[in-house]
């Protein structure tokens, strides 16, 4: 038996639930064949059991307690201690089958969920996806879990029916005929079952994506006060669930009272017929004992029979679910690249907006529409192949698609708007590749000024955090999320609005603080803000998803070229879109508190207005964002 989980749970053929299920079979065949042997043992141990009883019974009646009586008594003891020791070591070998198909299942079913990206939840309800690891796998693991037993039980009724036919013909073909008649009685419920298992799963996972889908963005239903209509539509799920399940309840209930009644009443009619037979001096009395014995045992196998067909049902329901998952194609890298990866320094381009990263430089790009920026960074971290195939990206001249998508991941890193974060410490949140000396986690978290998060977080670097770190502001989650990116240092860091959601002195500090981090490396920052735009190297505008100026702040700013004005607005706040371009103000420097206008002087009025109105706005980000964790940071531009 293996360690799990598995270091490759492989790749299984994803044409059916059936072909599933034998590539499952094929992968644990040396466990699942010692839990067969097991099996086997168990019940041929418990079918020779009534056969040496009958015979111990019938050598006392006739010899007293002689050699041959103790014989049968030590071979009844023997059996006795085998068929413990087969179940016993067979029943962990049980769980060991379920324990490895269910891991293996839900494994694949994380793995194809990591390298999906937004195809997965494109394509299928967050419930499903969350069904299939915390139902379905198990219910895949089930089957394995019975299946030893099962074929040990075919076996053993093998056996008894051999003997039953050496005891008498006519007991013989009763147990030859009568019990497979009460299994395929059984067998007659399997059907409507499975209809309404498969409802009651398909209610359920309905009821999940529901549940999911309001914890993530329960906050935002506080605040608009929709907790009535998301209880009215849980409760209304909900009770669908339950009357699903009560369906099932009701047809399982059925099927249980009849795996007791139908091998009850074979028991009778077995007993009867060899009672009578007895009467008659047909077969002896001990023959009497052992037709009982099999007769109560035979109740075994069918029991295991049932079983074993709920379980192939629930199992094939479950791999079907599961493959669900599995052939949701990737949203980038489902064809491997071929092409040689280029050389260290090679520029990275968009070719569709002309936006291009040169080696060793810190960028700035900006938009006035924060979406098209936003989705310019995306393309540069290819996410989606099918999508970007008409705004291909280069890096070194060479397509992003015809690239190694695990040694693209190495070498360009895009953080998002909108990081997650996962449960867990704090020191795990930020390092995502395993171990890191503390010195360089408590390094980037200086970088991304994040200090206050180690100190209100119980515990430090140790400290445990929520799920999607909601124990952290808006501010806060941003900063570790920007630590965590600063730690990988990858050769490209592409960064997303990464101080939308922090006051301005926080934002001015890190600002200053990224050009020493990224020193030598290359960087694209995707922002607005005068107080990061002052520290890159270049700043590169766009205008309608195509680039239209690049040089410093500064030089942008003195421009009097056409785009000039859009990009005054964008960079200096503008309150009045309507304004002149003459007019525009520009805020160059919020840290110290100026603000000039068009022509350079500091006295103009609409300037001291914009400036007061930065201030409330600074103010504001402050109380939104570093107070309020209700908040979502800001994505666009800032204006």
């Amino acid at each position: 038996m293996r360690n799990l989980p598995l270091d490759d749970p492989g790749n299984p053929p994803l044409s059916g639930p059936v072909r599933y299920l034998w590539w499952l079979t094929l992968r644990q065949w040396g466990i699942l064949g010692v839990a067969v042997l097991l099996g086997i043992v168990l019940f041929a141990c418990q079918a020779a059991l009534p056969l040496l009883t009958g015979h111990a019974i019938d050598s006392g009646l006739a010899h007293g307690f002689g050699a041959d009586l103790w014989r049968s008594a030590a071979l009844l003891g023997f059996l006795g201690l085998v068929s413990a020791a087969a179940g016993a070591v067979g029943h962990r070998y049980d769980v060991a089958n379920w324990l490895r198909a269910s891991f293996t299942s839900s494994q694949l079913v994380g793995r194809t969920v990591s390298r999906s990206g937004h195809a997965i939840t494109a394509e299928l309800p967050t419930g499903e996806v969350v069904s299939a690891v915390a139902n379905d796998a198990l219910r895949v693991g089930e089957l394995f879990a019975v299946l030893a037993r099962f074929v040990g039980s075919i076996v053993a009724y093998g056996i008894a029916a051999v003997l039953m036919l050496r005891i008498s013909v006519p007991l013989g073909l009763v147990v030859i005929l009568g019990l497979p008649a009460v299994a395929v009685s059984l067998a007659a419920l399997i059907r409507p079952l499975q209809r309404r298992q498969v409802a009651q799963r398909d209610a359920s996972g309905r009821l999940t994506t529901l549940g999911s889908d309001t914890v993530s963005g329960l906050r935002i239903l506080r605040g608009i006060g929709g907790e009535g209509v998301f209880n009215a539509r849980y409760r209304e799920q909900s009770q669908r669930v339950r009357e699903r399940g009560v369906d099932v309840a009701g047809t399982q209930s059925w099927l249980d009272a009849l795996q007791v009644l139908l091998p009850g009443a074979f028991v009778v009619v077995l007993v009867w017929l060899g009672a009578h037979m007895a009467i008659d001096g047909t077969i002896t009395a001990g023959q009497l004992v052992t037709t009982y014995g099999y007769a109560a045992f035979l109740g075994w196998p069918v029991q295991n029979a049932t079983m074993m067909v709920q379980a192939a049902t629930r199992a094939h329901v479950g791999a079907g679910k599961v493959i669900n998952v599995l052939r949701v194609v990737p949203s980038s890298g489902a064809t491997p690249g071929k092409a040689p990866m280029p050389a260290a320094g090679a520029p990275l381009v968009d070719t569709t907006s002309g936006v291009h990263v040169d080696a060793g430089r810190l960028v700035a790009l900006v938009s006035a529409d924060p979406d098209e920026s936003a989705r310019i960074a995306t393309r540069l971290g290819r996410f989606d192949d099918e999508a970007e195939a008409s705004t291909p990206v280069t890096l070194g001249g060479t397509p992003l698609a015809d690239l190694d998508k695990t040694a693209l991941r190495e070498r360009v890193v895009v953080a998002e708007a909108t990081p997650h974060l996962f449960s867990g410490t704090l020191a795990a949140e930020l390092d995502v590749h395993g171990p890191q000396d503390e010195e360089r986690l408590l390094r980037a978290i200086a970088l991304a000024d994040a200090h206050d998060v180690v100190d209100s977080t119980p515990g430090g670097l140790a400290g445990e955090l929520p799920e999607k770190g909601r124990s952290l502001s808006g501010g806060q989650r941003q900063r570790v999320a920007l630590a965590r990116a600063l730690l990988l240092d990858p050769e490209i860091l592409v960064l997303v609005e990464p101080t939308s959601a922090v006051d301005a002195h926080t934002e001015a500090r890190i600002a200053a603080r990224l050009v020493d981090a990224r020193g030598g490396r290359t960087t694209l920052v995707v922002t607005a803000s005068p107080l990061v735009l002052d520290h890159v190297d270049e700043v590169q505008f766009v205008q309608d998803g195509v680039l239209v100026a690049s040089g410093t702040h500064a030089t942008l700013l003195e421009s009097a070229e056409p785009w000039a004005p859009a990009y005054h607005r964008v960079v200096g706040r503008r309150l009045d879109d309507s304004t002149p371009a003459d007019g525009v103000t520009i805020i160059t420097d919020a840290v110290d508190g100026r603000a000039l206008d068009a022509a350079g002087t500091d006295d103009d009025p609409i300037a001291d207005e914009a400036f007061d109105e930065l201030l409330a706005t600074f103010d504001d980000d402050l109380d939104d964002h570093e107070l309020d964790p209700t908040t979502p940071p800001r994505t666009g531009g800032r204006s």
